[in-house]
């Protein structure tokens, strides 16, 4: 699945570039070091926006599509902001086969966003997952720490309704 690139803008601010200047200092000579710098930099900003990427490439010396190439290999790496509430859905085997195709349609649809992106209030983001290990109560979502297993889609509704006043 190809990861998707934030539409929404960048609000990096001079305390968290400051951070990320420190980390690169910290590993610019070590061989590899655009793993390290990446964990860390998605730690301080919660994500990897290609502005981060940008500082990290020419801090270390690396070409953008070296750094670029490693955030997106990697599941660990998000290029867009996650929201307060990250809904998850399965879409894995046994999930698929139960309908979280559509739960994700549904959910795209009630919050006017697609797979990999976050509503512009940064309340809600929606990723699409292979396989939480919950193949029994397909098909599944989570939300933060929530877990909604055997759903239909017209649950969805009363479910976000619950976060959208909290």
């Amino acid at each position: 699945m190809l990861k998707k690139i934030s539409s929404l803008p960048f609000q990096g601010t001079p305390e968290q570039e400051a951070q990320l200047k420190e980390v690169i200092q910290k590993h610019k000579d070590d061989p590899g070091a655009v793993m390290p710098v990446l964990q860390e930099a998605q730690e301080i900003y919660g994500y990897l926006p290609v502005e981060v990427q940008l500082m990290i490439a020419e801090g270390l010396n690396v070409p953008i599509d070296e750094v670029y190439g490693v955030s997106t290999f990697y599941s660990q790496f998000a290029l867009s902001p996650k929201g307060e509430y990250n809904i998850s859905v399965c879409l894995g085997t046994a999930c698929y086969v139960k309908g979280s195709g559509n739960v994700l349609n549904k959910l795209s649809e009630e919050l006017g966003i697609e797979a990999e992106e976050c509503t512009m209030d940064g309340k809600f983001s929606l990723t699409a997952c292979r396989c939480i290990g919950a193949c029994g109560l397909a098909p599944v979502m989570t939300i933060n720490d929530d877990v909604y297993g055997r759903l239909t889609i017209d649950e969805i509704p009363g479910i976000l309704k619950k976060y959208k006043g909290a």
